[in-house]
């Protein structure tokens, strides 16, 4: 078996950690999706597009034979965590989920959590202006809406958009300050996101506290069963890199 690690990635998180990993002489394969078309790269070698599902994942692995695997991808990449958790499972690969925690409300929040993104549309369908940040690939969930929606997003979103979007392409990080002028610019009346948790992404909801705004959050699917999580990128350093 080789000494290599499989690092699921295109997060921060990833980064941060095959960085960790390439600085204590392990040998570390990040492995992209290929969903952004210009993705920030972490160090070491890398791979981008997918595996194939559970299945070509469990070939890679058989193939390959890494030590270990960490799934280091973005909470809601449900079908990305559920492949590795078969794959690793099929071969006795060691697996370890490296996953933010998700935001905690503070005093002046005005949170309302829902399942889904349909449950989203639903939810903000009569609220006026919505400024939408849920990832391009879900953003056909809300074309029915009919008010006008602003739709921030890194690439062009896939499917159809709202009658009345005003589509903004950027990429953060963004401070409070430019997340407010811009919901003020905008008439922005509530915010849609992902519970995705970090302090990348934070500045919304915090400007949406001070401009007293609601935000609605759609939850983390839930991790498949007895996968071993970790909440650090240090923890995961230590998991790999400690004895056994």
């Amino acid at each position: 078996m080789s000494g290599q690690v499989l690092v699921l990635g295109g997060t921060g998180e990833a980064r941060r950690l095959a960085a960790a990993l390439v600085a204590a002489g392990v040998d570390v394969l990040s492995s992209l999706a290929g969903r952004v078309a210009d993705p920030v790269l972490p160090e070491g070698d890398v791979r981008v597009g997918g595996f194939g599902g559970a299945g070509g994942l469990a070939d890679w692995l058989a193939t390959h034979r890494p030590r270990a695997v960490v799934d280091a991808t973005h909470p809601f990449a449900a079908r990305i965590t559920a492949s590795a958790a078969a794959a690793a499972a099929r071969h006795g690969t060691p697996l370890l989920r490296l996953q933010r925690p998700g935001w905690t409300p503070g005093p002046g929040d005005r949170w309302t959590y829902v399942d889904s993104l349909d449950d989203a549309a639903r939810a903000v369908h009569d609220a006026g202006t919505v400024f939408l940040t849920t990832g391009r690939q879900g953003v056909a969930a809300f074309a029915a809406l009919p008010g006008r929606v602003l739709v921030r997003a890194v690439d062009p979103p896939d499917g159809p958009l709202p009658a009345g979007a005003v589509l903004l392409l950027a990429r953060g990080p963004f401070t409070v300050d430019e997340e407010a002028a811009l919901m003020r610019e905008h008439g922005v009346d509530v915010v849609v996101t992902k519970d995705s948790g970090g302090a990348m992404t934070e500045a919304k909801l915090v400007a949406a506290r001070r401009l007293g705004l609601p935000v609605v959050l759609v939850r983390r699917p839930p991790l498949p069963a007895g996968v071993e999580v970790v909440t650090t990128v240090e923890a995961a350093v230590t998991w790999v890199t400690g004895p056994g």
